[in-house]
């Protein structure tokens, strides 16, 4: 099949996906517009992946597979040689039904994808132990912030120096301090316009309070380092 048409067979799955919906939600009320990544924030995460020019993306979390599908789009317009997907979700089939891995076929993704069904803590050091490299990751896994700092610590092992980590929900404050140890003192730097509709919030007065982004985009340091114990900064 030809790139441009396998591009449309992926963007005609998001779009029925965000207008309709999945065909299976787990029994909780709004379900699938509670956890999936909302279509637009999909859209620039595709569109950074591209001007990347990744070839090779790991993600932590599938469920609904809205950015798993905007993930895949992004491999097959870079259009390299062997895209490859890694994507990880110990809860795929017994809680998702596997929603989100039937969507990555009936969009024929799954020939670039590998699903792993065991936790990210189990996942990315195996990938490690096998001599994975990727050029982005995705998290958006467990938001509990122990759970987050180890899926971080292991993707800059697997991330190339000079790769992209985005986090998904940078708003939830147990993400927001993981990833900011990173920042601190690991010199991972955010690239500010890598999601250029974030939210823009307001106070009591009307006054802007500045932007708000879902997600957040990271460069990693290139070359990588490590550093000394004393330089420690608190975050």
């Amino acid at each position: 099949m030809k790139r441009d048409d396998r591009t449309a067979r992926i963007r005609e799955v998001r779009r029925r996906l965000a207008q309709e919906g999945p065909a299976w939600t787990r029994d909780r009320e709004a379900d699938f517009d509670t956890v999936t990544v909302p279509e637009r924030d999909c859209d620039e995460l595709r569109d950074l992946l591209v001007r990347e020019g990744v070839q090779t993306v790991v993600e932590v979390g599938l469920a609904y597979a809205s950015s798993a599908l905007a993930i895949g789009e992004a491999l097959v317009t870079v259009d390299s040689a062997c895209p490859r997907h890694v994507i990880i979700d110990p809860f795929q089939e017994r809680d998702w039904s596997n929603a989100g891995w039937d969507l990555l076929c009936s969009a024929g993704l799954d020939s670039i994808a590998r699903l792993m069904l065991t936790p990210s803590s189990i996942a990315l050091p195996r990938l490690l132990t096998e001599g994975f490299v990727a050029d982005a990751a995705f998290v958006d896994g467990s938001h509990r912030f122990h759970e987050v700092f180890v899926d971080l610590y292991f993707l800059r092992k697997i991330v190339r120096p000079g790769g992209l980590i985005v986090v998904d929900d940078d708003w939830a404050p147990s993400v927001r301090t993981a990833v900011h140890y990173y920042e601190q003192n690991l010199g991972w730097t955010v690239i500010p316009d890598a999601f250029p509709s974030a939210i823009v919030t307001t106070d009591g007065a009307g006054l802007r309070a500045g932007p708000r982004a879902r997600c957040r985009a990271l460069r990693l340091p290139d070359p990588s380092f490590e550093p000394p114990f004393e330089e420690f900064r608190a975050f």
